[in-house]
């Protein structure tokens, strides 16, 4: 059985939103004044290497597929190659190869799609996602590469759970300019105490 990884470019204070990219956010780019180094750098391939697809919300999946097609390379050509599922309720037409949209029951689907895979499905960015999946007890693992910023509004990952979520830290390690590796996991119900 597949694993749900979420995986996030959070700041100390729990911001998500516009890390990089195109998004229309007033604090966009937060993380683009820091480096990942060598080791973070070969985390994030490792972490995409290890996975068979990935889980993406629109936004996340629309600023993905508007990019990496462009790329060349070993890893590239894997990344715009691997399944790539979609959560939207307005995509109707994919252009990004590989593309399935889910429309209908998230989570169903997600359940599913565990079923399907062998490997884990990373889920890059995509808060709202995020959020639902961890709110259904779906994600096995949390990879927060944690930023030494201070956003100080925008997107939070955590937010209005219907109960406490318990996690596990399996890893931590620090990259390039202070950046923090933080991994959990998901202490099943059973392991509770």
């Amino acid at each position: 059985m597949g694993r749900i990884v979420v995986t996030e470019y959070i700041s100390v204070d729990g911001v998500v939103e516009a890390p990089s990219g195109t998004e229309a956010f007033e604090r966009i780019g937060w993380t683009d004044g820091f480096s990942r180094g060598p080791d973070g750098d070969q985390f994030k391939v490792d972490e995409t290497m290890a996975a068979d697809a990935q889980l993406l919300g629109r936004i996340t999946y629309e600023t993905f597929a508007a990019s990496w097609p462009q790329f060349e390379g070993e890893f590239a050509d894997y990344f715009n190659s691997m399944p790539k599922y979609v959560v939207s309720s307005t995509l109707s037409d994919p252009q990004w190869q590989n593309t399935t949209v889910f429309s209908g029951d998230v989570v169903a689907e997600v359940r599913n799609l565990k079923e399907r895979h062998e490997r884990d499905i990373v889920v890059h960015g995509s808060p709202q996602l995020a959020q639902t999946l961890i709110e259904h007890d779906l994600v096995d693992a949390l990879n927060l590469l944690v930023y030494p910023v201070i956003v100080g509004t925008g997107k939070r990952l955590f937010d209005g759970t219907s109960e406490t979520k318990r996690l596990r830290l399996a890893e931590t390690r620090t990259f390039g300019d202070g950046v923090q590796l933080l991994v959990y996991e998901r202490v099943a119900p059973d392991e509770r105490s």
